[in-house]
């Protein structure tokens, strides 16, 4: 399979992991619309959210409730927006949940390595 979620999932690509456990991963986006934007991926394929299973589902959004604390505070952020693509939106066909702080601005300030630093620190 060359999807590039796999790939970073079992560690084929680098990615800037900011958590992980034995079902995801929250990665930085390669090309971030805003700063600190993130993603939550799950390790096993699924192609989109009319596949993955609903325990996935719940875990995923327990994951997005701790982490968006984390990235609010870190990056003194006011408001996030969780955003799931589906079909010809969605670039990558392999389930993925973002995480835009302050999204109305969609303006990334900083660089997403300073902000990968701010945020693992």
């Amino acid at each position: 399979m060359d999807c590039i979620f796999c790939k970073i999932a079992n560690k084929e690509i680098d990615a800037n992991v900011l958590y992980e456990d034995d079902l995801v991963m929250v990665i930085m986006d390669a090309f971030p619309d805003v700063d600190g934007h993130s993603l939550i991926i799950p390790k096993k394929h699924y192609t989109d959210f009319t596949e993955i299973p609903e325990e996935l589902i719940l875990h995923i959004n327990k994951v997005a409730q701790k982490y968006s604390k984390i990235l609010m505070e870190k990056l003194n952020k006011e408001s996030l927006t969780l955003l799931v693509n589906y079909g010809d939106d969605q670039k990558v066909k392999h389930y993925h949940l973002h995480l835009l702080p302050n999204f109305i601005s969609k303006d990334p300030k900083h660089d997403k390595e300073e902000i990968y630093n701010i945020l693992k620190g």
